[in-house]
């Protein structure tokens, strides 16, 4: 067997090898990632509707999932939206608590983002971003401030803060969450939002 032929063949070798290795450690860890994953929905649909026990999927589409947060007592106290958007610089991952008819928000909960530090990022941050979106008014279209206020009781009902020099990223929640909110306020009109569907817990 000459130099170039033994090469070829260790290359090959090297490289099943290498492949078979990665699959393994791929197999090994999906379902570590999937749990990891759905014990972070349940953290977040605590923060979001507080007072929630146990918690059903009870809605999911692409780039959306709804769940219903539940008392001790089996009582649904509201819902947990699980969504989505493109931001300045990739997908925004929030979780957003409401009541049962969709109409105040509880809070919201940033999952995962990629916006620029110090700028867009600032979403995940609760005092320039989060704290301005308890206990709002969702009964109609949510408004971004501009220029931000220093304090949320200087926010309408319907109003949440922007983030300065982040306007894109704090425009993309924002226009998700309206949207999002009256689709849901549709399919719970139209009963298309079942109470049955699998535990998330």
């Amino acid at each position: 067997m000459n130099l170039s032929v033994r090469m070829v063949t260790v290359l090959t070798s090297i490289g099943l090898l290498s492949g078979s290795f990665l699959a393994t450690v791929g197999l090994l860890t999906q379902e570590r990632i999937a749990l990891n994953k759905q014990r972070e929905i349940e953290a977040a649909i605590i923060q979001v509707v507080p007072g929630t026990y146990s918690s059903q999927r009870l809605y999911e589409e692409k780039d959306l999932s709804v769940y219903g947060g539940k008392d001790k007592e089996g009582t649904l106290i509201g819902f947990a939206i699980y969504a989505s958007c493109i931001g300045f610089q990739d997908k925004i991952t929030f979780m957003l608590g409401t009541n049962i008819s969709f109409t105040r928000i509880n809070s919201i909960k940033i999952i995962e983002q990629k916006e620029t530090p110090g700028l867009g990022a600032k979403i995940n941050d609760r005092e320039f971003f989060l704290q301005y979106w308890e206990n709002k008014d969702g009964s109609s279209p949510l408004r971004l401030r501009k220029p931000p206020v220093s304090s949320p009781e200087d926010l309408g009902p319907s109003e949440v803060n922007t983030i300065t020099g982040a306007t894109i990223s704090s425009e993309a929640v924002l226009n998700t969450v309206n949207s999002t909110l009256e689709r849901l306020r549709l399919l719970l009109k139209e009963g298309k939002l079942s109470s049955e569907e699998q535990d998330a817990n």
